[in-house]
C-alpha cells in the first residue's frame, strides 16, 4: 500500500468500527469490545507505519476536489509532515489505551457500547485533524469533536453535574467557534483557497490584506478548543464525564487540537505582532492562573484539569514565542504523562468506588491498596514538575529555552515582548507545578483524611496500561530531544544550561516548600484539638493561626468530607485560597456580564411575546368571535321569534312613514 492509502485508512478503521458498534451493541454485545479496541489498534499501527514512511522527510501530499463549489474549492487533502506523523501517532497510543483500559473501568456499565462508540469516532475525528490538508475538512473533524464531547461528558447524564458539564463545554467551544469559522472563511477569501500549503503559499507572498484580524479571530477558536483564558472554563466542570474521557480529550486529543492548529498555521500568526503578544498574553494569564487554581483543588480531577490548562498554556507560549518544534515536542511529552496521570486517578476511583469524582481528602493509606497506580503516578508527576531525566523536563526545557531566544532577539521570529512574558510566566507556573504535584503526591497517598471504603484489586487492562504509559513518561523526552529535530525542520530541542538551572531550581524550591507545609499542617493535626489551645500555658502561635483559619472554612457535617488538616495548599496560599478554589470567579462574572443579561433579555422578550403580541392577536379573533355570537344569537331557527321581528319591523317602518309624512 501506498503511504496516502495507509494515511486514508488511519481515521476510517475507527469511523468504522464506531458504526459498527452503534450497530452491534444491543444485538451481538460480545463484540462490543472487540470493535472498540481492535480498529483503534489498527489505527496505531497503521500510523506507526506511515511515520516510519514519512520519515520527517519531505510532506505527504495527497489531494482531490470533492465538489464544485463556484468559488473556493473544498478538497479532500492530506497533507503529513513530521508534525502529523507524530502527533498521530500520539493520538493512536493514548486511544488504544484508553479504550482497553475501558474494558475494566466500565465493564459493569449498561451504556457502555454507546461510550465505546463515541470514544472510536472522535478518534476518527482527531485523526482527520491531524492529517487534513485542507480547513474545511479539519473544520468537519472539529466539530465532531465537539458534538463527542458533549455526549461523552454528559455520559453519566443521570447526575444534574454532568447535564451541566456537558452543556458549558458544548456551548463555550462554540462561543469561540463562531469566530473562528469567521477566520477561516476570510482566510480562505484572501488566499483562494482552504489548502494548508497554498495559504502558507500566500502569506509568504505577502498577498493576505487582513492578518492580524484573521489571526485574532482563529485564535478565539483556539482558545475554546484548548481551554485557554478566557474561554478555560468548560474544562474543569468537565471532569464529571468518566475518567478515561479525560485522559483521551483533556490530555492528548480535542484540548491540543488547537495547539496543533496554531503550529501548522505558525507563518500567518507571525504575520502579526499584535496577533504574536495576544497569544503570549494569553498563554501567560492561562499558566499562572491555571497553577494556582490546581494547587486549591480537592478534586484530585480538577487538579489534573487545571494542570492541563496550564501545560496547554506552555505550549502557547512555545507558539508566541515562534517554536512550533517546542509546542509540539511538549505536545507529546504531555499527552503521556497527563493521559498517565488521569488514567491512575481512575484507579484511584475505582478503588474507592466514587464512580468519577475523587477528593483528596478523602483519601488515607492508598499507596498499599494501589501499588501500580502509586508509582506510575509517582512517575507521571515527576514528569509534569519537569524534574530531570523525566519527559516533561525536556520538553518544558524546551520551551523555556524557545521564550528565552525570542526575549533576546537570537530568532526574529518573534516579538521581544512576547518572550519575556512566556519566559517569566513559564518560571513563576514551573514553581507552582511542581507545589502542586508535590500536595496532589502527599495528599493522595500520604494524606490523612478519612479512609475510603475498599473495593479490592482493579482489572489488569487498567494496571497494564498505566504501565505502558509510563516508559514514555519516563524515557520519552531524553530520547526525543536527539531525536525530533529531523522530525521537526531540523529545528534543536538540545537544553541550554542557563533555563536547565533556572526551570529545575524554581521546580525543587516549589516541591520542598510544599513538602516543608505539608510536614507544618500535618504537625499542627497532630496536636491537641484547637479549641484547647488556651490551656497550653505557652499559648503555642501556630495553633492560634490555625484556628483563626479554620474559624472561616464551612461546616461539614460528614467528616470524610471535611478538608484534609494536613493540605498544605491552604498555608501556601491564605486568604488566595478560596478565590483560586473557585477558578478566581471567572463563571461569576460570565454570570454577571453575559447569563444574566441574556435571562433578563429573554425574559423581555417573552413579556412582549405573552403581554402584547398576543393581547394583538387576542384581540383580532375577539371582533370576530362578537359578531359572530350576534349574528349566531339573531339565527335561532324558531318561526315565531321571525314572524314577530318582520311584524315589529313593520310597525317601526309605518311610525316612521307617519312621521315623514307629517313632517312634510
Amino acid at each position: 500500500m501506498t503511504t496516502t492509502t495507509l494515511a486514508v485508512l488511519v481515521p476510517v478503521l475507527p469511523f468504522l468500527g464506531a458504526a459498527a458498534g452503534l450497530l452491534l451493541g444491543r444485538a451481538a454485545p460480545g463484540f462490543v469490545r472487540p470493535l472498540a479496541v481492535l480498529p483503534t489498534l489498527a489505527s496505531l499501527v497503521l500510523a506507526v507505519l506511515v511515520a516510519a514512511r514519512q520519515g520527517g522527510g519531505r510532506a505527504v501530499d495527497a489531494v482531490t476536489e470533492l465538489t464544485p463549489t463556484g468559488s473556493v474549492p473544498v478538497e479532500l487533502a492530506l497533507h503529513i509532515d513530521g508534525f502529523a506523523a507524530l502527533v498521530a501517532v500520539l493520538v493512536g497510543s493514548v486511544a488504544t489505551c484508553v479504550q482497553i483500559y475501558s474494558t475494566g473501568y466500565l465493564r459493569d456499565d449498561p451504556r457502555y457500547p454507546s461510550y465505546a462508540a463515541l470514544v472510536s469516532l472522535f478518534t476518527s475525528a482527531m485523526f482527520l485533524v491531524v492529517y487534513s490538508g485542507d480547513l474545511m475538512v479539519l473544520l468537519v473533524g472539529w466539530e465532531i469533536m465537539g458534538i463527542c464531547s458533549y455526549f461523552l461528558v454528559g455520559h453519566y447524564w443521570e447526575t444534574p453535574q454532568a447535564r451541566a458539564a456537558s452543556l458549558k463545554a458544548f456551548l463555550v467551544t462554540k462561543l469561540g467557534d463562531v469566530p473562528f469559522l469567521i477566520g477561516l472563511l476570510a482566510l480562505a477569501t484572501e488566499a483562494g483557497s482552504f489548502r494548508i500549503t497554498k495559504i502558507l503559499g500566500a502569506v509568504a507572498s505577502g498577498s493576505l490584506d487582513h492578518p492580524t484580524l484573521i489571526a485574532l479571530l482563529l485564535l478565539a477558536g483556539v482558545a475554546g478548543k484548548s481551554a485557554q483564558f478566557p474561554l478555560h472554563t468548560w474544562l474543569p466542570d468537565a471532569m464529571a464525564g468518566p475518567t478515561p474521557v479525560s485522559a483521551l480529550i483533556h490530555a492528548a486529543t480535542m484540548v491540543a487540537a488547537g495547539v496543533y492548529f496554531v503550529a501548522r498555521l505558525l507563518p500567518l500568526f507571525q504575520t502579526s505582532h499584535a496577533a504574536m503578544v495576544v497569544l503570549a498574553v494569553m498563554a501567560a494569564v492561562t499558566m499562572v492562573g491555571s497553577a494556582l487554581a490546581a494547587l486549591a483543588q480537592d478534586d484530585i480531577k480538577r487538579v489534573l484539569a487545571y494542570s492541563t490548562i496550564g501545560q496547554l498554556g506552555y505550549m502557547t507560549g512555545a507558539l508566541a514565542a515562534g517554536d512550533r518544534g517546542a509546542a509540539v515536542f511538549h505536545l507529546l511529552t504531555h499527552g503521556a504523562f497527563k493521559a498517565l496521570l488521569f488514567l491512575a486517578a481512575g484507579v484511584i476511583i475505582h478503588a474507592a468506588g466514587t464512580n468519577s469524582l475523587a477528593a483528596m481528602s478523602r483519601m488515607r493509606g492508598l499507596r498499599d491498596r494501589v501499588p501500580d497506580a502509586y508509582w506510575t503516578m509517582t512517575v507521571a508527576l515527576l514528569a509534569l514538575a519537569a524534574i530531570p531525566p523525566f519527559s516533561g523536563f525536556f520538553s518544558k526545557e524546551s520551551v523555556l529555552v524557545a521564550a528565552e531566544h525570542a526575549a533576546t532577539g537570537h530568532t526574529g521570529q518573534a516579538p521581544g515582548a512576547a518572550g519575556w512574558t512566556v519566559l517569566l510566566a513559564g518560571l513563576v507556573t514551573a514553581l507552582l507545578t511542581a507545589a502542586y504535584a508535590t500536595r496532589l503526591w502527599l495528599l493522595a497517598f500520604r494524606g490523612r483524611g478519612a479512609e475510603a471504603p475498599d473495593h479490592g484489586r482493579q482489572p489488569v487492562a487498567m494496571n497494564a496500561v498505566l504501565w505502558v504509559l509510563a516508559i514514555p513518561s519516563l524515557a520519552l523526552g531524553g530520547l526525543a530531544f536527539r531525536l525530533l529535530p529531523d522530525w521537526f525542520d531540523g529545528h534543536d530541542l538540545t537544553p541550554t544550561l542557563t533555563t536547565s538551572v533556572l526551570g529545575t531550581g524554581v521546580a525543587l524550591v516549589g516541591g520542598i516548600v510544599t513538602y516543608a507545609a505539608w510536614r507544618h499542617t500535618t504537625s499542627l493535626a497532630a496536636r491537641p484539638p484547637l479549641g484547647a489551645v488556651a490551656a497550653h500555658p505557652e499559648g503555642d502561635a501556630a495553633l492560634v493561626e490555625a484556628e483563626a483559619i479554620a474559624s472561616h472554612e464551612p461546616a461539614y457535617g460528614d467528616i470524610a468530607h471535611a478538608p484534609d488538616p494536613s493540605d498544605p495548599g491552604r498555608l501556601l496560599l491564605g486568604p488566595l485560597h478560596r478565590h483560586a478554589a473557585v477558578g478566581f470567579h471567572l463563571d461569576a462574572v460570565y454570570t454577571t456580564l453575559f447569563v444574566r443579561p441574556v435571562q433578563a433579555g429573554a425574559r423581555l422578550v417573552r413579556f412582549l411575546d405573552r403581554e402584547v403580541v398576543d393581547t394583538y392577536v387576542r384581540g383580532a379573533g375577539a371582533l370576530p368571535r362578537v359578531l359572530g355570537t350576534a349574528v349566531r344569537r339573531a339565527q335561532t331557527g324558531n318561526v315565531q321569534t321571525y314572524v314577530s321581528a318582520l311584524l315589529a319591523g313593520t310597525v317601526v317602518l309605518a311610525v316612521a312613514a307617519v312621521l315623514v309624512a307629517t313632517g312634510a
